[in-house]
Formats: structure tokens, sequence, C-alpha cells
């Protein structure tokens, strides 16, 4: 079994591959951003709105080169704010599907773990009638939150894994 760091925010603090998109593309108005937390965490943190039909904001990051195989898995230690949010994958970021899964936050730090072959393909939150993720490539990864309300949210995220059998 091997191990992959992604990225590990105490290591490389620079956030220069990390973007956010929130719903303004469409006309909402709800507000994302990366950081970093005083004590080094990558910080997703912002406000969701409804207005204007809006709804959703999300960080990416593009990841040089990154090889994977289908069965790999990604783990994330990261500490949520008691929310839903989405981890979300791309195998070519000029493509538009994404392929996603939904993880629960308890407000404690903890790690997750995700099988690349359970993300299914989702465009502008609609599933798609294709293969789940069956790609040997990832070009872009993120988060994004969704809940069909206005709150305001707060992702602490320490490091991305990738194991590979």
């Amino acid at each position: 079994m091997s191990r992959q760091i992604i990225f590990d925010f105490k290591q490389n603090a620079r956030l220069q591959n990390w973007e956010t998109m929130d719903d303004v593309v469409m006309g909402g108005r709800s507000e994302g951003d990366i950081s970093l937390s005083a004590e080094g965490y990558g910080r997703f943190s912002g406000q969701v709105s409804l207005e204007n039909n809006g709804g959703f904001s999300s960080v990416r990051y593009n990841p040089e080169d990154l090889k994977v195989d289908p069965e790999d898995q990604i783990t994330i230690r990261l500490k949520g704010d008691g929310k839903r949010y989405q981890f979300r994958v791309k195998h070519d970021k000029q493509a538009y599907a994404s392929y996603i899964t939904y993880f629960e936050t308890t407000g404690d730090w903890e790690e997750i773990s995700i099988l690349l072959s359970d993300l299914y393909p989702t465009f502008r939150g609609k599933t798609l009638d294709q293969p789940n993720f069956n790609h040997h490539a990832i070009q872009q990864l993120g988060f994004l939150i969704a809940n069909k309300k206005a709150q305001d949210f707060e992702l602490l995220i320490d490091k991305i894994i990738l194991i590979s059998e």
C-alpha cells in the first residue's frame, strides 16, 4: 500500500492552485473563500445565500498530473462545522461532469476515506446516467456546500492523501 500526499496545508501554505467558485457565476449571492487558519489549516468558509436562485459555494484544487486507479481511495483529515459537504473530482478539468460524494461533518477533527470508484457523475446538481469514476487521472478536486438553505459555513482541511494498493 502506498500513500501519496496530494496536499498538506501545514507543509505547503501556498494557495495559488486553489480557487473558489460560487453561485455568483449564475447570478447568486453566496460568498466563499479559501485561506489559511491561524493554526495553518486550509479554511474553506463563507456564507451560502439563496438569493437570485443561488445556493452553493465551492473550492477547487488543480493538482499536477495526479495519476490514480479507480480502486484507489482518498483520505482527508478535516474538521467541519456539523454540516454536510460534497467532495468532487474531475478526471479532466475541461470535462463538464464532476464525480461526487457527500459527507457529514461532526464538528471534531476526523478522517474520511472515499473510494474513487464510489464517486458518481453529476452536472449542475443532476446525476448523470454514466458509470462511476473509472479514470486514471485527477486534474481537479474540491469541496462544495449546497444544502438548500442560507447558512454560514467553515471547513478546516489538514491534508488530502491518495492511498493505492
